[in-house]
């Protein structure tokens, strides 16, 4: 099947999407328009369907996208060179379209059922720096168990360094230590990890005893730390390091994974590299699976607070509280101010690739970048690395930076990410695995051996969002039970730890 030349997303919009180049002069019509391309079109941008005077709406989604800022012809291409961001960002009732979720526990994956009660979908050691200055010591003593060192240990699925770029250098209090802090204790307490290694140096501002003895216990052996200054030097914490990580492999190994239902698993959604596709396929595709996880009873976690800016008013309507609209409302009002002051705004988030992609304003990337999040209601907000809780839909305020916001979910119990991408993005993750998934046939071809799923059979073949949300789910349920993704299979994701960093560098 072929995909129309041009798709009007809603009988109210301005503009159609292009779904392949068309060359200026070329004939073409979609929904009431018929007319002529006066300019080329690239694949997924944006296409006059009348014409539209300077500072008039420019609607998609049947939503604002900005305001006119040349006048622009029918047929015209529309983006950076006539529209900006403009005044556009809209009101709507609180918790107006909230409706409460039916649960209905019937889906089921192969988990690790954990002594906490938790379910975790991998089966790692970790071994944790609490400053960037132990930093290749955690790396050190990873690297003893890469090739054949782990064979007679099948159930475990690696040992991971997490290291950082942080943890001295900064005030011993106030929000960037808090933060740091309670990333690496959602990571150290994370149902992926059945043994962690913290290392220390010393003499940091982020000491090793107030992490480890905030942590929940763990059976016995399963749970050490090390200072470097106190071992006598690197290469005795390594050693010894090594010879306690050694220690863990028997009681990690004892492991069997056992059939748990959907409700134990936690979603992170992630989009990046995005393109005008990813708000007609990927993130539509990716709402329709988190819909029928919150139906089991599971748990997603949407982020990226400068990603949804201009499109909050969708979410604050499917609020279950006004509690929780006004504390979304708070994080928008705080990005507001922190881009102020760095002399920067909003609309500088879209990148490069965003735009070379289709995509002209963080109005529009916003609208489709919520689209992830799919129709549920909003049952929670909380801030950076915090616990996802309770479960259903919840929002965590991160940056739209995608390392950092995904180690933000991992910290808040993700267990599985999923993200969404135009341009191709390559992002794996450790503990937790990271699914690609590919807004267009063109990038899944190109990718192959990167990309998980391809969304573009929505636009090339004729499935309906719904049905590639429900082989999403699935796919999802298997990765659970743990089935490889590309990124795994390719063995990445060991650098992909970055907590935000908050405050000043002392």
């Amino acid at each position: 099947m072929t995909a129309p030349a041009l798709i009007l997303l809603n009988p109210a919009d301005s503009v159609a999407v292009a779904t392949r180049e068309i060359a200026a002069g070329t004939p073409v019509q979609v929904g009431d328009f018929t007319g002529v391309a006066r300019d080329a079109i690239p694949s997924g941008h944006k296409i006059a369907l009348r014409a539209l005077d300077l500072g008039a709406p420019v609607l998609k989604y049947g939503q604002v996208i900005g305001s006119v800022t040349q006048p622009i012809e029918a047929g015209a291409h529309v983006h950076v060179h006539n529209l900006g961001m403009g005044d556009a960002r809209l009101d709507e009732a609180i918790g107006g379209a909230y409706q409460p979720t039916t649960v209905t526990e019937e889906a089921t994956f192969q988990g690790i059922l954990r002594p906490s009660g938790k379910v975790g979908t991998r089966n790692y050691i970790g071994v944790i720096a609490s400053v960037n200055c132990s930093a290749t010591v955690c790396r050190c003593i990873a690297e003893a168990f890469k090739g054949d060192a782990l064979a007679d240990f099948p159930n475990i699925d690696g040992v991971v360094a997490i290291t950082h770029g942080s943890g001295c250098g900064m005030s011993g209090s106030g929000e960037g230590l808090a933060i740091l802090r309670r990333t690496l204790r959602g990571y150290a307490d994370h149902s992926n990890f059945a043994g962690i290694l913290l290392i220390g140096l010393g003499c940091e501002v982020n000491q090793l005893a107030p992490l480890a003895d905030s942590l929940a216990p763990r059976s016995l052996g399963l749970l050490a730390r090390l200072t470097i200054q106190d071992e006598g030097g690197t290469r005795e914490t390594v050693e010894r390091g090594v010879a306690l990580v050694k220690a863990m492999l028997p009681a990690a190994n004892a492991v069997t994974r056992q059939t748990v239902p959907a409700r134990h698993l936690t979603v992170g959604l992630q989009c990046g590299g995005s393109d005008g596709y990813s708000g007609i396929t990927a993130n539509p595709a990716l709402g329709a699976a988190v819909d029928l996880l919150v139906r089991q009873g599971g748990t997603a976690i949407l982020s990226e607070t400068p990603e949804i800016y201009g499109a909050e008013h969708l979410l604050t309507a499917r609020a279950a509280s006004p509690a929780i609209a006004d504390k979304l409302l708070g994080q928008i009002r705080w990005w507001e101010d922190y881009t102020r002051l760095h002399k920067g705004d909003m609309n500088n988030n879209p990148s490069p690739g965003n735009k070379a992609g289709g995509i002209t304003t963080i109005l529009e990337k916003s609208l489709g970048a919520v689209a992830k999040a799919g129709a549920t209601g909003l049952m929670g907000v909380v801030d950076y690395a915090e616990p996802a809780a309770p479960q259903g839909l919840i929002f965590m305020d991160t940056p739209g930076y995608d390392p950092v916001s995904a180690t933000g979910q991992v910290a808040g119990g993700a267990t599985l990410i999923c993200f969404t991408t135009g341009r191709g993005s390559t992002y794996g993750c450790k503990p937790t695995p990271s699914l690609k998934l590919a807004t267009n046939s063109a990038l899944f071809r190109r990718m192959s051996l990167d990309m998980d799923f391809n969304a573009g059979v929505i636009l090339d073949d004729g499935v309906s969002v719904a049905e590639a949300g429900a082989a999403l789910f699935q796919l999802m349920l298997d990765t659970a039970s743990g089935a490889p993704t590309r990124s795994e299979a390719h063995g990445m994701g060991d650098n992909e730890f970055v907590p935000w960093q908050l405050g000043a560098v002392m």
